[in-house]
């Protein structure tokens, strides 16, 4: 699985940070930024959720 945000959707909310840190952060400028853009199996749960919380439809799962 492979993580995909559209960064032209996203407005940071980091709503998937606090769901998924190990996947995602924000940078000194409050810009998105994806630290593991194909995170291990186990992380999938957590994932979907950061999916659903996203407030824009910004991110998504690809499968590979």
């Amino acid at each position: 699985m492979r993580v995909v945000v559209d960064f032209k959707l996203c407005e940071s909310n980091a709503l998937c940070v606090g769901i998924a840190p190990s996947v995602f952060e924000l940078d000194d400028n409050d810009y998105l930024v994806i630290l593991d853009e194909e995170p291990d199996e186990d992380l999938r749960k957590d994932l979907r959720a950061a999916v659903s919380a996203c407030p824009k439809q910004a991110i998504a799962i690809a499968e590979d």
